[in-house]
């Protein structure tokens, strides 16, 4: 009996340890932002998209990325989602960038046109949303930017 407790006192004790280490105390979430942003030549009727990530670290610890998924979206349709695996260590304190290439919904463009065509207007909420996925036993790093564009002339 008494053995049964201090097994089941120490796996309490373990799980609490990994919960306040996955935490992550005093770490500062990374920035990333477009950096670039280019139609490139595909293979299907779809277009496709060279899109450069930009990510700044921090932290003193290096950023080991395993991976990404983001999604471009302009007035809530998601017009572009991609995924990427071949990505760079970002060094403490330090930045880097990296291309991913997405192709566009088909579905939610041609929303967004009826949409523009219904309401016309001169500009357009954007948002940008992006996954970093650092290692199996910390969580995802997630990280949203959005504004808006204007195409009205400058004056």
């Amino acid at each position: 009996m008494k053995t049964t407790v201090s097994t089941a006192l120490l796996c309490i004790l373990t799980l609490v340890l990994v919960g306040c280490a996955g935490m992550r105390p005093g770490y500062d979430t990374p920035t990333v932002t477009i950096s670039s942003f280019k139609t490139i030549p595909s293979e299907g009727g779809l277009p496709a998209f060279e899109i450069g990530l930009r990510v700044i670290n921090p932290n003193a610890k290096p950023l080991e990325l395993r991976g990404v998924a983001y999604t471009i979206s302009i007035e809530g349709h998601e017009l572009i989602k991609g995924v990427g695996n071949d990505l760079p260590v970002i060094d403490g304190y330090g930045e880097g960038e990296f291309k991913l290439t997405a192709s566009a919904n088909l579905f939610a463009g041609i929303r967004l046109i009826t949409d523009l065509m219904r309401n016309n207007r001169s500009t357009f909420q954007y948002e940008f949303e992006a996954k970093l996925d650092i290692g199996a036993f910390l969580p995802a790093i997630r990280v949203t930017d959005s504004d808006e564009i204007s195409f009205q002339p400058a004056t």
